[in-house]
Order: C-alpha cells, then structure tokens, then sequence
C-alpha cells in the first residue's frame, strides 16, 4: 500500500498536479502534518510554532519521494542566478544560469531539513521511529550516491544519486554545501542517542560518512588556500577559494573537526583570516560590525546557515571577534537599513525588513544594502529570532496577519515579496526554509546548538582553531 501511494504521489508531481493535490495525498501518510491558515490573536509562543511547524512541512511533505532529500525549491521554472554583485566581491567566476526540476536535491538544503526533523520530533510533530526511517533512507542513499573523495555536490538528482551540475565548471565536489549537510548530520547523531537498532544504525551510516570525508583534498595539498570545488573533470578549474567573512564559517570548523582528514590551523589563518574580506570594524547606524567586506554587512544568510549549529553566544576567538556582537550587530544594521529606506521603496520599515538571498521579480538575488530590489525575504527576519527577537517578531506579526493572505501558505512563508513591484513569490527554498525552523528553535530552547556543539569532535575541531566558549 505504501509504495502505492508513493508511485502515485510521484506521478502526480510530475504531471504538475496543483500544490494543494499533492498536500491533500499526503496528509493521508502517518504522521503528516495538516497545514493551517491564519489564525488570529494567538499567544506569541503559539504563533512561533505554527510558523515552524508549517516550514517544516516543506521537508516532510515535499522531499523527495525516492531518497527523502530535500529539493532545491518547489517550482521548475528557469532559476536566473543573480551573483554579479557577489561576483564581483569576490573576483567569482560567474555562477549558473540553468533550469532544476522536480528532481533537483539540494545537499546544504538536505542538511537544514535534517535539524529541521530533529525540532519535529522534539515538539511532536512527528514521531521518533518515522522520523528516523525518513533520516535512514537519506544516509543509505547518499552513501551509493555520487561524491568526490567524500564530499557531495551542490545539487544532486533525487532519484538517481547522480550530480547535477551547478554550472559548466562546477559539476564535483562543494565543500560548502557538504558542511551544511554534516551540521545536520552530526546533530542528528548526538539526538538519536539511544540504544534501539534503528538508531545505531543510523549513526553507524553517519560514521561511515563523516570518516570518508577528505576536507584537506580541498587545500590542494597546501596550507594556504580552501577551495570550494573540485571535479573529476574539471579539477580545481573553478579556482574559488573559500575565504571571508561569508556563510562559510561553518566550512572551516568542520573540516578542521574531522579525525582523518583535518585542515590545519595555518590554511585557516591563510584562506579565511587573512583574506582582504575577513575584517570590516566600521560603524553603521551607531552598531559596529566587526567582520565582513560588504558596506553595512551583505546579507543576513551570512549570520544564519554558520550559527544554525554553533551557538555565538559567548563565542570568540583569538583574534579578539566575539561572535555575538557580530551576529548581533549585522542584523540591526539590516534593520536600520530598512528603516531609513534610502530607496524610498513601499513598506520598509520597523516590521517589515529584511534583507538576504533569495527569490526576486528578477530571480535569485543575494539581497543586501548594496543590492536592495525591494524585495524582503521572510526567513532574513525570522532567522534572526536568536539576535533581534522583539524586532523578529514584530516582523513576523506583520508578515502572518497583514501580509498572510498574499504570502503564507501550506509551506510557511513565499521565499519573497515586493510590495513597490506588487510581487509576491510563490516559491519556496530550502535553504531559505530551514533556518526560520531551527533558528526560531535556537531561540526558543537552543537544541541545535546544544546538540551540535556537543559533538566531541566540533569542540576539538573549533578549539584548534582557537574559539572559545563556555560550551567548549
């Protein structure tokens, strides 16, 4: 009967079947989850988990049918990247220009679904065994799915394993994602600790994972760049190195956590530290920034895909950086930013900001100060609940009450919205998706943190490179 339904709910994708069709089937399954509308005047910690426990349908309701990852978006129109700006930050080759469908996965994305799963069944969404069955078809399919001396691409087809290129050069290896993917991994880990055969196989798989895993392959066999890709055909061609301050953080401190194939203290200093886009130390709004190359910050994505596992809280390191203050900080500068509205768009405002990658009248934009479209993403708000909360959440009422009826949906919040273009979005991504639930959760109980910075391994890994916390 299951495999019914699934044959059924896949043909019924394919043939491009309304939205609220697909919903409909699989509110059938065990332990699905009903989506809601608007409901008004609800309690503020009521209304944060009907906000989470819809995002989080995405990756319950929408993964992929064969391997459980989590896709890319839910629309199969022609994605345009819009990176020039960051390109050009960057001094970036140009990235792809291409078209994903229903089969698309996304591995950082697949990362954020798994966290997003352990917040499910911590607040009973879904239970324990269905929940762990789902994590088990993802690690038995990724560990026969293609990948580059352990590391995985930045999408992969769902149904086959196979890598979908992101762009003509980047069809191997992305270190960036596949940290993304191991935050997930090993928080899942350190969650399903029990003694029951389901869950010891589980972190046998992630065992499996985690030690194959090559992070140095990336250093070129050198200690002075990382490189984000590589190819078996293209080789280091793509010759981008991972250097900030970006969303890459988290790149380093799990590469340095590995066991067998840890990068040294010294490619850190060189590759990130020492880059011209490390340290920023101006003032913006009255806040200072300590980090980052980008005038009044880039986008907030920088402060949310690192610190969905790692707790900045009392974070700093030996350069002197406390790590509150910097998450802290770039998001109120967002904020003001929004505030002063300098380009006069309709809306901006006290509850209504917010600035970071994701869908546009234009396609994908990594919205920020200096590239500001008018267009606000929900998740750059409702990510930062950990750092803004009052401001957090006076975005959020705005968003669910006077904006619900144009933007919310079976799937939370649409990726994006300009009131000035009359544009609302209806996609949804999921690395824009993951983080409204884990941060939204950090903030309330912090269990992503706590869980991933319990990992043996990421404490060695972040005190080698000379962080220090209470939790280290």
């Amino acid at each position: 009967m299951f495999k019914k339904y699934v044959i059924l709910y896949f043909c019924i994708i394919t043939c491009n079947i309304c939205l609220a069709q697909k919903i409909n089937l699989r509110d059938g399954y065990p332990n699905s989850i009903k989506p809601v509308g608007i409901i008004k005047n609800v309690p503020d910690s009521t209304l944060l988990e009907v906000v989470q426990r819809q995002t989080f349908r995405y990756f319950w309701h929408y993964a992929h049918p064969v391997s459980g990852l989590a896709r890319e978006r839910d629309n199969t129109v022609k994605a345009n990247y819009y990176w020039d700006f960051i390109n050009e930050a960057y001094d970036e080759p140009n990235f792809s220009k291409g078209t994903f469908g229903p089969e698309a996965c996304a591995i950082g994305g697949t990362g954020f679904g798994i966290m997003s799963t352990i917040v499910a069944v911590n607040r009973g969404w879904i239970g324990k065994d269905t929940a762990l069955k789902r994590l088990v078809t993802i690690v038995d399919f990724l560990i026969k799915a293609d990948c580059y001396h352990g590391i995985y691409p930045h999408f992969m087809n769902g149904a086959t394993g196979k890598t979908i290129p992101f762009g003509r050069l980047d069809d191997g290896a992305d270190i960036v994602e596949t940290s993304y993917l191991f935050m997930g991994l090993l928080s899942a880990r350190e969650y399903f600790n029990g003694a029951t055969p389901l869950e010891k196989y589980f972190r046998n798989r992630v065992a499996q994972m985690w030690d194959a895993v090559n992070w140095n392959w990336h250093s070129k066999g050198e200690n002075k760049l990382l490189y984000w890709h590589w190819s078996p055909s293209n080789d280091f061609d793509m010759n981008f190195p991972v250097y900030g301050y970006d969303e890459a953080l988290i790149t380093y401190i799990v590469a340095a956590s590995s066991k067998w194939h840890p990068i040294s203290k010294e490619l850190y200093e060189n590759s990130w530290v020492k880059s011209s886009s490390w340290k920023n130390g101006k003032t913006y709004y009255s806040f200072n920034l300590p980090l980052g190359n980008f005038d009044k910050g880039g986008p907030l994505f920088f402060e949310q895909y690192t610190f969905m596992g790692i707790d900045p809280n009392g974070l700093k390191d030996d350069k002197g950086i406390d790590y509150a203050v910097q998450t802290k900080n770039h998001t109120l500068i967002n904020r003001a930013y929004c505030m002063e509205n300098p380009k006069k768009y309709k809306g901006y405002g006290a509850d209504w900001w917010g600035l970071t990658a994701g869908d546009s009248y234009k396609g994908y934009v990594a919205h920020c100060p200096e590239v500001d479209l008018g267009v606000i993403q929900p998740t750059a708000a409702l990510s930062s609940f950990p750092y803004t909360p009052e401001y957090s959440m006076q975005a959020l009422k705005h968003f669910y009450y006077d904006l619900g009826n144009k933007i919310w949906g079976p799937f939370g919040f649409a990726d994006g919205f300009s009131e000035t273009h009359n544009w609302y979005a209806k996609t949804h991504l999921a690395i824009d998706e993951g983080p409204i639930v884990v941060m939204i959760e950090n903030y309330r109980t912090g269990l992503i943190w706590k869980l991933f910075t319990s990992c043996p391994e990421i404490k060695k890994g972040m005190r080698e490179l000379g962080f220090s916390a209470s939790y280290l």
